[in-house]
């Protein structure tokens, strides 16, 4: 049986929802910024008991950006949210030259990222926006992976000095971390100790690793798993040692397989301890219409995908 469960399942949006209204009561200097889409962020409990520090910028995420940048020069630190397509793509020269150049304490709140966006489609769907945003200079990329460690990375990154991209999502998924967390940016957080493979999650593919390391187990395989909640900084130390133990790696996450999670982590063990690897991620492609767990079965993000992954990386040890 496995040592982790849940009781219910939440959506992410809603943990940063809480972790912003949290902010608001116990920090007068957050201030929060919204692109038109202050129910689809959960912001609304923020706007309703602090006004004053609420902007609705409309449908005009680019001048968001510049007005967060410009607020950070008066001491407040502003959280600036919107779908994650819109967070990164459609603002990035705003983020690189007003935010991460000049290293602007903005608070990049990215909701709805990845596949499970799901009926919106290929253009709402963001795939590649870890890697737009860890390739800045300054920029920290923070991925949480339930209810309670959205709520607990949205409140820890008010305190960080520097701009933050905070990616979450849509669906409701399985609320399993500690409600009472201390969050710690940069750590990877040791879900299970194993001696045959190392598994790297983040986001929503951290409770499939769960259940996946839970199958595994029942074939004899010991998987050490973590929750990668930090892509940038990355937590090289932990993982490093992890694989040398190992000595095989897999990565699962709900991004394109180049920019994201497996990039950083493939290339960290490049250059420091050669390994095989194998990634459950998605490939070079866009994504399309359809409920996000039909989007996830079809281009491969499932529990069955991350044990098959497992099994074809011990093959190549």
């Amino acid at each position: 049986m496995s040592k982790y469960t849940y009781t219910e399942k939440k959506d992410t949006r809603s943990g940063f929802g809480a972790g912003l209204a949290e902010l608001g009561k116990i920090n007068n200097d957050v201030v929060a910024l919204c692109a038109d889409l202050t129910g689809s962020l959960k912001m609304n409990e923020f706007q309703k008991n602090h006004p004053d520090r609420f902007f609705q910028a409309g449908i005009a995420e680019a001048n968001m950006m510049g007005v967060a940048a410009g607020l950070t020069i008066g001491g407040k630190i502003p959280f600036a949210g919107t779908f994650a397509g819109f967070a990164t793509g459609r603002v990035y020269d705003q983020i690189r030259q007003a935010i991460a150049y000049s290293n602007k304490n903005v608070k990049i709140a990215a909701s709805h990222a990845g596949i499970t966006l799901g009926e919106d489609g290929a253009t709402h769907q963001i795939l590649e926006d870890i890697g737009l945003m860890k390739m800045l200079p300054n920029m920290t990329v923070v991925v949480p992976c339930d209810y309670n460690q959205t709520k607990a990375a949205t409140i820890a990154i008010a305190e960080h000095k520097g701009p933050v991209y905070l990616r979450f999502g849509r669906p409701a998924v399985p609320n399993f971390t500690d409600p009472n967390q201390k969050f710690e940016i940069g750590k990877a957080e040791l879900l299970y100790e194993g001696s045959d493979v190392t598994i790297l999650a983040t986001g929503h593919l951290v409770w499939k690793a769960i259940e996946a390391c839970d199958i595994l187990l029942q074939k004899g395989i010991k998987a050490e798993v973590f929750n990668i909640h930090t892509i940038k900084p990355f937590d090289k130390e932990t993982v490093l040692k992890s694989i040398k133990k190992t000595k095989a790696m897999v990565c699962a996450e709900e991004h394109m397989l180049n920019g994201g999670l497996t990039d950083t982590a493939a290339q960290m063990a490049a250059l420091n301890f050669p390994i095989p690897i194998e990634a459950v991620a998605i490939n070079d492609t866009f994504g399309e219409s359809g409920t996000p767990d039909q989007l996830m079965e079809k281009y491969g993000l499932t529990t069955n995908n991350i044990v098959q992954a497992v099994e074809k990386v011990l093959k190549r040890k």
